[in-house]
């Protein structure tokens, strides 16, 4: 092993430490509430994260934790203060990550994103806003308007080859499929090698762990040189024969053009995981949710014009991202809590996405909820979802063709799930179908 592949393992980060202390299956009520830590990816990999917000919202809305690795953490559970907290970027800076971090005391390991490598969603304003301007044009309307006929053409053909009446795995052969192509498009990125865009998607927030998405903190970063050295490629390609693609629009934009290939690096990460990760994992949640909600799915079967409601809904809902770091800036109150300058605050979109004080009966999946399009999973503020309009849209063509096609999507067994304090998605769900005659 090399110095640098031995010191990269030497390190762990604050979601291996937490994965190491083992799967906690104890009723959080049964826990003191000082020892309750909401970001051990056990609780969301085996679906038991509802019952740790409840009692957080209710007994501690802003709870603090210290571990190791990450020093001191707050956990923002309350709508009101994670919308507060995402708004004030002056004094809750998103310059140092936005997933729990390292201790600021502490050595960066190899290979993780700093300064100028930092995705624009991982920085402040003016350096923020210049880079965000350098891409947003592919997701806005003029473009969208383009990109819809695309989109239904190749959602009708993922569809029209499901077998019937047979078991297949959703999140592969629909979900996945269907965000990846889009991405490569986005991209303008070779279509047979779509895939690669998956794998490296899954490998920017995986927990190195035995039979895991990536094993070792070694083998993640060899993953992201391979994706690194790929785009590279077509950097010089768009540098002489440019599109209206992202990664032209990264290599000829005034704010981005005069970067190194690794400082492309996480801008491109983030888009792809944008783009991939969130729209897939909402696609997924919509069949298992509209399964676990049966008189939902039966009502939006009947009235088909509900499903702009119900994917506002659906993905307040599912949530896919569980939640967003920010950095503060001073020693600053929140809900009576007195932070520190330099504590980590992390916004839990899953819970406030919960919170019964703004939505009723948060827990139940409601297609015709009056304010389903307040939640908070695209984020508010300066970093909301770029993308959140071409997510929906994809999503309400998915359902448009969906209901087209079939009586019904009957899953057969539980989902597996994303083992992740932070992506919150499927990586397996069994389903059956059945076409109209």
């Amino acid at each position: 092993m090399s110095e640098t592949a031995a010191k990269t393992e030497a390190f762990r980060t604050p979601e291996q430490e937490q994965a190491q202390n083992g799967a906690n299956t104890a009723d959080p009520y049964d826990m003191p509430l000082e020892d309750i830590n909401p970001l051990n990816a056990h609780l969301f990999g085996e679906n038991r994260w509802q019952r740790v917000f409840e009692r957080l919202r209710a007994e501690d809305p802003v709870h603090f934790n210290e571990i190791e690795t990450a020093g001191r953490y707050w956990s923002l559970t309350k709508y009101k203060d994670i919308k507060a907290v995402d708004a004030d970027w002056q004094r809750f800076s998103s310059s140092n990550g936005i997933t729990l971090g390292f201790r600021l005391d502490k050595e960066v390991p190899p290979g993780a994103f700093t300064g100028s490598q930092s995705p624009f969603i991982s920085q402040d304003p003016p350096s923020h806003d210049e880079q965000r301007k350098t891409v947003t044009g592919v997701v806005a309307p003029k473009n969208l308007a383009k990109l819809e006929p695309l989109i239904r053409e190749r959602t009708a053909k993922v569809l029209d080859s499901l077998p019937e009446n047979e078991t297949f795995d959703w999140v592969d052969t629909v979900s996945i499929e269907l965000t990846t192509l889009m991405l490569a498009t986005l991209f303008d990125f070779p279509l047979e090698d779509r895939r690669k865009l998956t794998r490296w998607s899954d490998v920017v927030f995986a927990i190195p762990e035995p039979g895991g998405v990536v094993e070792t903190q070694a083998e993640k970063r060899e993953v992201f040189m391979e994706c690194i050295e790929y785009f590279a490629k077509l950097w010089e390609e768009r540098k002489e024969n440019p599109g209206d693609d992202l990664v032209s629009m990264l290599v000829h934009g005034e704010a981005t053009r005069d970067m190194a290939p690794m400082e492309h690096l996480g801008n491109l990460l983030l888009l792809i995981v944008g783009g991939n990760d969130t729209t897939r994992n909402s696609m997924s949640g919509s069949v298992y949710a509209l399964n676990k909600f049966p008189e939902q799915y039966d009502k939006l079967i009947a009235n088909p014009e509900l499903i702009p409601k119900m994917v506002a809904e659906l993905i307040r809902w599912q949530t896919p991202l569980s939640y967003m770091r920010r950095t503060a800036n001073e020693n600053v109150e929140v809900g009576g809590k007195q932070m520190k300058k330099g504590d980590q605050v992390l916004m839990w979109y899953v819970s406030g996405n919960r919170d019964s004080s703004v939505f009723d009966n948060a827990d139940d999946l409601d297609i015709e909820r009056a304010n389903s399009r307040q939640h908070l999973s695209f984020g508010f503020g300066i970093h909301r979802c770029m993308g959140n309009r071409l997510a929906e849209l994809q999503l309400k063509i998915l359902w448009e063709e969906i209901l087209a096609r079939f009586e019904k999507i009957e899953i057969q067994d539980e989902p597996s799930r994303t083992f992740s304090s932070f992506v919150k998605g499927y990586t397996h769900l069994p389903v059956k179908v059945k076409r109209k005659a």
